[in-house]
């Protein structure tokens, strides 16, 4: 796995840094909205690392752009044993901020290392069975998804063709996102070339059957959320607050999920409250 490390200014504290890993939105590579946040952590004293997940951007690994969320979890624990050995990073101090799909990879991770000191879950896309049926069209919806997934994966097993649709999309209702999600299409924002825009057909099964908010009672570090009612299910977020172990705070803000990507103000509410709660726990 590649990535940077964004080292605050100044010299290094004994002990070393507060460290943090920062992941993003599903699909996504780390020049995206990790890289933003990563450096906007940095400049307020927190060493931080965004990378690409395997199989995604300058990684290694195949098949590519596969959203996997167990992979991805394993990932972020990876990324963790990489700050733990850091000469720049406090080892006792590690905590993680993770972006919609990334919270909850991040909670996934969370609930089986103890090293992960501290979360910052912002506009978290957190779901459960009940949830994702509501999102993707019902118990049809998802059987549909499911049985593409399925016959991907098959085919990919027998002939090593992987089956790919665009991860967003205006005109393609096949997409992982269809709909005009601008983050994405827009080369001033997400659309960066790194960025290859597709989805690995054989990636629904584990999509939908991920349960981030059952990692909940598991997670015994201290946790913020940072959310919107006008961003990704609220209701999720709610769900998984409740559900959390340790010490926990909630922080309700304004604006669209895609605004905490990269628009002000709401990332500068998310980075602010990040950078008091990892200050606090760190």
């Amino acid at each position: 796995m590649r990535g940077e490390v964004y080292l605050p200014s100044g010299a290094r504290p004994e002990g070393g840094f507060p460290a943090v890993v920062v992941t993003g939105s599903w699909t996504t590579v780390r020049q995206q909205m990790p890289a933003l946040y990563a450096r906007r952590l940095a400049e307020r004293g927190h060493l931080a690392l965004a990378f690409d997940f395997r199989g995604y951007g300058d990684s290694s690994g195949t098949p590519r752009d596969v959203e996997s969320p167990d992979q991805k979890a394993a990932d972020i624990r990876n990324a963790v044993t990489f700050l733990a050995g850091h000469a720049q990073a406090d080892p006792g101090r590690i905590g993680a901020l993770g972006l919609c799909a990334g919270a909850g990879y991040t909670a996934a991770a969370a609930a089986r290392d103890e090293r992960l000191r501290s979360l910052a879950l912002v506009a978290p896309w957190l779901h459960d069975a009940e949830l994702v049926e509501a999102l993707y069209g019902g118990p049809e919806g998802v059987a549909v998804r499911r049985k593409a997934g399925e016959e991907a994966a098959r085919r990919w097993r027998e002939t090593g063709e992987v089956t790919y649709v665009p991860a967003v999309s205006t005109t393609d209702p096949e997409a992982a996102m269809y709909g005009p999600f601008d983050y994405y299409l827009d080369p001033r924002r997400g659309a960066v070339p790194q960025w290859c825009n597709r989805f690995a057909v054989m990636a629904w099964p584990g999509w939908l059957a991920f349960n981030p908010i059952a990692a909940a009672p598991e997670i015994h570090a201290p946790a913020l959320l940072v959310h919107s009612e006008a961003a990704a299910i609220p209701e999720g977020a709610r769900r998984f607050h409740e559900a959390l172990a340790g010490p926990k705070e909630f922080v309700w803000t304004t604006g669209g999920q895609l605004d905490f990507y990269d628009q002000e103000p709401a990332v500068t509410t998310a980075v602010d409250a990040a950078v008091d709660h990892f200050t606090a726990t760190l």
